[in-house]
């Protein structure tokens, strides 16, 4: 059993030698682009919440 153990961490290493891991600048942009797309999809749907909210009030008059 120890010994699966040992090869399964052997392995998590050697996996991990692979990885690519994002600069600084990189994670910095993307971090701005998820942000940006974050506030017009919370805006489209705040004027499609509106717009509803109003026809919906109007139906009911």
């Amino acid at each position: 059993m120890f010994e699966k153990i040992k090869t399964f961490f052997k392995e998590v290493k050697i996996e991990l030698k692979k990885v690519v891991f994002p600069t600084k600048d990189e994670v910095l942009s993307s971090t701005r682009v998820v942000i940006v797309a974050t506030v017009l999809v919370a805006a489209i749907l705040g004027v499609v919440d509106l717009v509803l909210t109003r026809l919906v009030g109007l139906v009911i008059r």
